[in-house]
């Protein structure tokens, strides 16, 4: 399968706690109509329970600008059941725990100029940076 990369137009940062907010990261991305492919990806990997559970978590969400750049066919085949674990395994790594405002991010990347490393819900190492005016994410093989 090919290597994905999700450049992000637009990051959003959610974070959340069910004790002390009434909305969870899956309602949030519900409620917006640039994440419907995200919701369609949560469903399809049966990750809507986890992110309505107990957080906090941070969730760098891909908009549907970030998933359109994936070509179609790769998308359809990994919403497909036989593929979860790898579609389970792209969207944890967009995750981390903890209560993450956009503001932390911009802090964490001045302090680390332009690059900061977090733990992916996957157990990967997320390298956020911020280039050309954007945030992107990078794995550990440099994709």
């Amino acid at each position: 399968m090919r290597k994905i990369a999700f450049i992000f137009t637009v990051l959003l940062a959610v974070s959340f706690s069910q004790k002390t907010q009434a909305q969870t990261i899956v309602d949030a991305a519900v409620s917006n109509e640039n994440f419907t492919t995200l919701v369609a990806a949560l469903k399809a990997a049966d990750l809507v329970g986890a992110l309505q559970g107990d957080g906090p978590f941070t969730v760098f969400a891909p908009t549907n600008d970030a998933f359109a750049k994936i070509d179609e066919a790769t998308l359809k085949s990994l919403l497909k059941p036989e593929n979860v674990k790898a579609l389970t395994n792209i969207l944890t790594f967009h995750v981390v725990s903890g209560k993450l405002a956009a503001a932390d991010v911009v802090a964490a990347l001045k302090k680390g100029n332009g690059k900061v490393e977090l733990k992916a819900l996957n157990g990967q190492t997320l390298t956020v940076l911020q280039k050309d005016g954007k945030i992107w994410l990078q794995d550990q093989n440099g994709n």
